[in-house]
Formats: structure tokens, C-alpha cells, sequence
């Protein structure tokens, strides 16, 4: 058995968990912000049989797309201003960013 630890942008998850939920994937579903953007994304915790984690990982790949968008500069706060960049930049966000992890247990009461 393995534990999919999926991390996607908040604008992929009901595309993916629809996707899924169709192929009767069990999912958690859980609310986290990323470092970088400092936007929302979400952490999808899939529970599966190892002889079906190619599959969750072909699901995820078809239903989470990477896109470019813009960021506006976060100004410095006390820190060096070399590094600022004044203006908005193009920056890759979304895909996913997915661990796959053994499970030596599982219990379900």
C-alpha cells in the first residue's frame, strides 16, 4: 500500500478531485499555503494499492496544468533591497508536486 501526498494550486482541485472521485479514488482533502507565492494550495492525501499509484499519478498529471501568471513584487521589510525586483514578473505555477510513500500499517476503525 502507499500513502500519494499531492500538492496542487487551489484552481486544479476540483477538476482533480472530480477526476478522482470518478475512477473511485479515496481522497482527504486539506488547505495549505505555499512558501514561494504565499497563495493557497491544496494537499491531497490518496490512499491506494501499490499496483495502482501509476494510475493516480497519470490523474494528477492530465488534471493539474502548469501556467505562467504574474506576481507583484513583495517589497523589503528590513532586509537588504539588493535582491527587490520593482516591477510584476512572469513566474511557472501549478502542476503538483506529489510524494509517494510507503505505508507499513493501515487501520481504519
Amino acid at each position: 500500500m502507499k500513502l500519494v501526498m499531492a500538492v496542487i494550486q487551489d484552481k486544479d482541485s476540483n477538476r482533480l478531485l472530480q477526476a478522482l472521485g470518478e475512477e473511485r479514488f479515496q481522497v482527504t482533502k486539506l488547505a495549505s499555503t505555499g512558501g514561494f507565492l504565499k497563495e493557497g494550495n491544496t494537499t491531497l492525501i490518496i490512499g491506494c494499492k501499490d499496483e495502482n499509484v501509476d494510475d493516480v499519478l497519470q490523474i494528477i498529471k492530465d488534471n493539474c496544468s502548469q501556467r505562467e501568471q504574474m506576481v507583484a513584487p513583495i517589497s523589503p521589510m528590513g532586509g537588504s533591497a539588493d535582491s527587490y525586483i520593482p516591477k510584476p514578473v512572469k513566474v511557472e505555477v501549478g502542476g503538483a508536486t506529489v510524494f509517494v510513500l510507503p505505508v507499513e500499517s493501515f487501520y481504519q476503525f
